[in-house]
């Protein structure tokens, strides 16, 4: 498939690719959908086996901050930002080195570019001290530190909405009051797993975790919850438990995996948890529901967009808090339909973006 088609597929119009031959710059900026708002969606900083993969993660990620900001009621569309990193450069582009800040201040300019119809923040491999190099030249980016009058980390808050978006499943799906005994295991403890580790534990859940990480998993264990259950990072996906919750990459549950799940429900931070569309139907058939990830996940976005909503704090906590009561609907509504959850929140995203154009 080209990317042209990709673009199609995908419901796009846009795709931008910039090069900075004095920084190495290649990045790839998704512009999905500006009906609702400009595009937001953090911008990423992970290795890359190719170009290509690069520029389709993009287009998957950009697509879904659209239905993420549509979902959640911001005025917002949705895009992702790629900058391809091949492995071997840790070293040279290294937090604080000359050759990072260049790189990011270079992107800002890109950014600037797109005059407004992109705004990027913090993602996987970046940080709000990235932020602050590309804010030297555009003002199109959210995340900064609080010391640079930006709103920090929104890893505590992404992991908040997560962990009331299980409080849901728990009610809607286990038949659960609390959280107290339910076993959730946590594939991916960085700083959004952790905290969200955190969260649970302290509403009394039993824990498993994974990462490929064993300092991470030290942590979990030194700080979280000293019994915590430890498995492989692939293995996980076996353990017995009542509820899953994919906090690394993206694609863990795929047609291979599906049937090796032993949970009742799937639920957690990371984006695009499903390898495709099919997957969803597959776990409703398997009577495991699925809380779809840019629903549970969203309060990263709600937390850092506060600047570009007009939002105070305390309003973004209670948009934050409100995801309970979106997961808790989508559970309804699957159970009275008999239909994937995945669907049925896609539907009322379709909607939203109609009545916009």
């Amino acid at each position: 498939m080209s990317l042209v088609e990709r673009l199609a597929s995908h419901g796009y119009g846009e795709l931008h690719l910039a090069h900075d031959p004095a920084t190495g710059l290649r990045a790839y900026v998704a512009v999905h959908d500006t009906r609702l708002g400009p595009a937001l969606g953090g911008c990423r900083f992970i290795p890359y086996a190719s170009e290509e993969q690069a520029a389709i993660d993009a287009l998957r990620l950009g697509r879904g901050m659209t239905y993420k900001a549509a979902l959640a009621g911001l005025p917002l569309g949705g895009g992702k930002a790629v900058l391809w990193r091949e492995d071997g450069t840790e070293t040279r582009l290294a937090p604080g080195s000359p050759a990072r800040r260049d790189l990011f201040r270079a992107f800002g300019r890109v950014v600037e570019g797109l005059r407004g119809r992109y705004i990027t923040a913090e993602d996987s491999g970046t940080s709000p001290e990235d932020m602050v190099e590309i804010a030297t030249a555009t003002k199109h980016v959210v995340g900064l530190p609080e010391a640079k009058g930006g709103v920090g980390d929104p890893s505590p808050y992404t992991a908040r909405g997560v962990r009331r978006g299980i409080e849901a499943v728990a009610r809607e799906v286990l038949g659960r009051d609390s959280l107290a005994g339910v076993h959730v295991a946590i594939q991916g403890i960085g700083h959004v797993g952790l905290s969200l580790a955190r969260e649970l534990a302290q509403a009394g859940c039993k824990l498993t975790v994974a990462d490929i990480m064993f300092s991470r998993i030290r942590l979990a264990q030194d700080q979280v919850q000293k019994d915590v259950g430890i498995a492989d990072i692939d293995g996980i996906l076996e353990t017995e438990c009542d509820i899953l919750a994919p906090c690394a990459l993206g694609g863990v549950i795929r047609g291979d995996t599906v049937g090796r799940l032993r949970c009742q429900a799937v639920a957690g931070a990371a984006n695009n948890q499903l390898a495709d569309a099919s997957i969803d139907d597959a776990l409703h058939r398997r009577g495991i529901f699925w809380a779809p990830d840019y629903a549970v996940n969203a309060a990263g976005l709600m937390w850092v967009a506060q600047a570009a909503c007009g939002l105070t704090r305390e309003e973004a906590v209670k948009k934050i808090d409100g995801i309970y009561d979106t997961i808790a609907s989508i559970a309804k509504r699957s159970k009275a339909e008999s239909a994937p959850p995945g669907k049925l929140a896609d539907r009322i995203v379709e909607e939203r973006l109609a009545q916009a154009g």
